[in-house]
């Protein structure tokens, strides 16, 4: 008897993985009615509830979300089933070369050679059931001179639909300009969808977009807090970052009334980024924390996904922070080794017991552009003299003049935290 139960449970189980690994692609398609988008996977209206990145998709998915955009096809298989796994789609990327990383667009060979490397990436990926649409390319229009690269991403996107006609193409550029658009309009007709990223700009995409002469679908790519080139900058050219609260109004606000709102041309978006990564800061654009506590900008989309907050509400910040009563935009400059005091103002939803981190490093002089990779300054031990439950710290300044930038961590104990920075500068 238990010989037959084990069998049978044996067989079952390999039922299901024959199941799940033989079901065909999902047929995506854009539906148009009087001017009006919809995407369609099997049939059924699917608006892109998504993230960049490809960490906590158990996450992702508990809180309402249904899929994640890539970059590359770097470790696509691993992520196309783990997406399988959870219930999500994915946008995936193909890395199309940057003339600012050297790729020249002259080179007739190096883009043949781009084509037939994307021609082998499509073939073996299409017909996994989790892949939602193409992306072609990001940002390679950035600080592009050569506008041969408008036919290249024709070239990829007119490739794709000769071997894949189940899943769409889109090409994704940084923010959108009456030029782009007229490129993309005469050289580009092969995409099917827009991907576009913006930050502060978001607000007027909708009508930009439309204003430029752009008819078809677009999706809003990247989008997130206001981006660092976009803030108020200190007179030594430190960009001042939102708390963490201060983000979570901006996104709530942005899903709401841009991305929502727009029900003719919009099929969703990919908030930026699920995930950490170091940005100008540790902290400007991930939702996460690099030790994995959620932010509340988490909060807020696990709201507009699934209509509902979680059940813990993550640790707010109602203040900006501020060194001896100074704010980051009054140009905080400080004597090398004497006490500075810093405060700001908490509130946690929940009435859990808080935990507050302070520390100190330089400011980032790592600088990349477009996403780049930069490294993290390291933090500058031994300066926090005492610190308070209500926000309040006692610091001493670094001996070595410079720019430096103070960071505060509120941790709630339940895997949810509020951040704060603000720089300063320090004179003999």
């Amino acid at each position: 008897m238990y010989v037959t139960f084990f069998l049978f449970l044996f067989f079952y189980a390999g039922l299901l993985t024959v199941n799940s690994e033989s079901k065909g692609p999902s047929k995506v398609q854009i539906e148009e009615n009087d001017g009006s988008f919809t995407l369609l996977v099997d049939n059924e209206p699917f608006f892109v509830k998504g993230a960049g990145g490809d960490q906590q998709m158990d996450k992702l998915s508990a809180y309402g979300g249904n899929s994640i955009r890539t970059w590359s096809t770097h470790n696509a298989k691993k992520i196309l089933d783990k997406a399988h796994e959870n219930g999500i789609m994915v946008t995936l990327g193909l890395w199309v070369g940057h003339e600012r990383h050297g790729f020249d667009y002259d080179n007739e060979e190096a883009v043949r050679s781009q084509l037939e490397s994307f021609t082998e990436e499509v073939e073996k990926y299409k017909d996994h059931p989790a892949l939602l649409m193409w992306a072609v390319g990001n940002e390679m229009e950035l600080n592009a001179k050569n506008n041969k690269v408008w036919y290249a991403i024709n070239d990829i996107a007119k490739m794709i639909k000769k071997k894949d006609p189940n899943h769409p193409t889109m090409t994704v550029v940084a923010e959108i300009s009456k030029q782009k658009i007229k490129y993309l309009n005469e050289r580009v007709p092969d995409v099917d969808i827009l991907g576009v990223n913006s930050y502060r700009g978001i607000d007027s995409v909708p009508q930009r977009i439309r204003k430029f002469g752009w008819e078809r679908p677009y999706m809003i790519t990247e989008w997130g807090p206001n981006g660092h080139w976009e803030v108020p900058k200190t007179t030594w050219d430190a960009p001042i970052e939102q708390t963490s609260s201060e983000k979570a109004a901006v996104y709530k606000s942005r899903y709401e009334n841009v991305i929502a709102a727009d029900k003719e041309l919009c099929l969703g978006s990919y908030v930026f980024l699920w995930g950490q990564k170091q940005e100008r800061t540790s902290t400007w654009y991930g939702l996460f924390l690099e030790t994995g506590e959620e932010t509340e900008v988490v909060d807020v989309m696990n709201y507009v996904w699934s209509g509902e907050w979680p059940e813990n509400r993550s640790p707010q910040i109602t203040s900006a922070l501020r060194i001896n009563d100074q704010l980051a935009k009054q140009n905080v400059r400080l004597k090398s080794k004497t006490i500075g005091k810093s405060a700001i103002e908490l509130n946690d939803p929940d009435d859990d017991k808080l935990k507050i981190d302070w520390l100190i490093t330089h400011e980032s002089t790592d600088l990349g552009v477009g996403g780049d990779a930069e490294s993290k300054p390291k933090e500058i031990p031994g300066l926090i003299n005492s610190s308070d439950f209500e926000g309040n710290a006692s610091f001493t300044t670094p001996d070595e003049p410079g720019a430096y930038r103070l960071f505060v961590f509120v941790y709630d104990g339940h895997g949810n935290a509020g951040t704060a920075n603000i720089p300063f500068y320090v004179y003999k």
